[in-house]
């Protein structure tokens, strides 16, 4: 399915967040996560279902100085 993440489209074959963000490399630990303007916490991305045409933000710290 289609869905834009950080205002990129992306076609993915995950259904649930979690297995998303998995797919698109997102492998950190310590990030954040709005799904259609919602904050998603880390708890809650196992069971949070994706449909077609949905906006995802992932922000995630950044090191340097």
């Amino acid at each position: 399915m289609k869905i834009i993440v950080n205002a990129v489209p992306h076609e993915v074959t995950a259904s649930m967040l979690a297995a998303a963000l998995d797919e698109l490399g997102f492998t950190s630990r310590a990030m954040a996560t709005a799904l259609n303007g919602r904050f998603v916490p880390g708890k809650d991305r196992k069971t949070t279902a994706l449909s077609e045409g949905d906006q995802l933000e992932v922000l995630a710290p950044m090191q340097g100085g």
